[in-house]
């Protein structure tokens, strides 16, 4: 085994063709960092999808064991793709040291291609969980004419956008938490009287919540009702209850939350920390596109993109809609003080520890 001949250097290193110097072009000295630095992007992007393949098969699996090493991996696997992000994030700095200048000296050479044709980052997207309907002008998506995606690719995305992504994947093994179920709080006392939600612990934690409410905030009470138990709210536009509509389903939600209000039990702590890893994630694909956004102002102002989208324009509109785990982080909006939380019946208190005896597979 040899170095280069192990990593296939001589297919790498030899994968770089400025279009400028070819022959009757000006050569373009930047051209070469412009290339460089989108084939490190999709080298990256290669590792990405290997990272979310694996957590998706995980997750993918009809019961996962709190005590095997499965949910302990995605954790890791998850961090890893953080780690990627921010690193793809500082690479914008890299590309910055070229001018607008130095970029209109190869640019139009590029036409019709574009980075919007970037096969591996719309399948990260569509893994991740956006959805095609939500999609900032999603007629772009949908075209194999010019500046458009080539068959192959079209065909690529839409099949993965037709199966199974790993919000879903999540919201599934969300709906499986097995702790609201009536075994566990048989002995528990409720404080507050039976309400919407049917459940004694919901029920304590929506008093708790409506107590902390501000009087410009009791609108949220609403809001809590239509979230997690999907409660007609009377005087709300459609514009309005679709900013409430999650992509999760409200069992979900309420597991998530719960997770996150007991994270200091043991068996929720590694859940936790997968949750916050895809706010994480979804967080630096924001910066990142942040980071694009004004890398492309910076260097071909309102200009029409090479691939004949907006250019900046249809990059703001991405920046503001393509969120995907959105409701896990405005979780935070339906938060009450440690120091309040409803004690746990003891029953329960049993299963939140790591006994394989006791912990329920979901």
């Amino acid at each position: 085994m040899y170095y280069g001949g192990y990593l296939h250097l001589n297919k790498i290193l030899d994968a770089q063709y400025p279009v400028s110097f070819e022959k009757g072009n000006e050569p373009a000295h930047d051209e070469m960092l412009f290339i460089v630095i989108h084939q490190a992007y999709e080298l990256w992007f290669k590792q990405i999808l290997f990272e979310l393949d694996y957590a998706m098969k995980i997750f993918a699996q009809e019961k996962i064991n709190d005590n095997s090493e499965d949910l302990n991996l995605v954790r890791h696997r998850l961090h890893r793709v953080i780690s990627i992000m921010q690193l793809l994030n500082q690479q914008v700095h890299i590309l910055d040291t070229m001018t607008p200048l130095d970029f209109l000296e190869f640019r139009n050479l590029l036409t019709p291609s574009s980075g919007f044709q970037s096969k591996q980052f719309r399948l990260i997207e569509a893994k991740l969980g956006l959805e095609i309907d939500k999609r900032h002008h999603k007629e772009y998506y949908k075209r194999t004419n010019e500046g458009g995606f080539t068959k192959e690719d079209f065909t690529t995305i839409n099949d993965t956008e037709e199966q199974k992504n790993l919000l879903q994947l999540v919201n599934d093994w969300l709906e499986r938490m097995p702790f609201f179920t009536d075994a566990y709080w048989k002995q528990y006392q409720p404080a507050a009287n039976a309400s919407i939600t049917s459940h004694p612990f919901w029920s304590d934690y929506r008093k708790v919540y409506q107590t902390g409410l501000t009087e410009r905030e009791s609108n949220k009470l609403a809001d809590f009702d239509y979230v997690f138990f999907e409660n007609p709210i009377e005087g709300y536009t459609t514009e309005q209850l679709e900013g409430l509509r999650s992509n999760f389903s409200p069992a979900a939600l309420r597991a998530a939350l719960f997770i996150m209000l007991y994270r200091d039990f043991p068996v929720f702590q590694t859940s936790y920390q997968i949750l916050d890893s895809l706010i994480e994630i979804d967080h630096l694909m924001s910066n990142w596109r942040h980071k694009h956004l004004i890398m492309v102002r910076r260097m071909i102002g309102m200009r029409v993109g090479t691939g004949n989208t907006s250019g900046a324009g249809y990059l703001e509109g991405a920046l503001s809609k393509h969120y995907v785990y959105r409701d896990l982080s405005g979780l935070s909006t339906y938060l009450i003080e440690r120091k309040k939380l409803p004690k746990l019946p003891e029953e329960l208190i049993k299963n939140l520890g790591f006994n394989p005896l006791l912990v329920s597979p979901r």
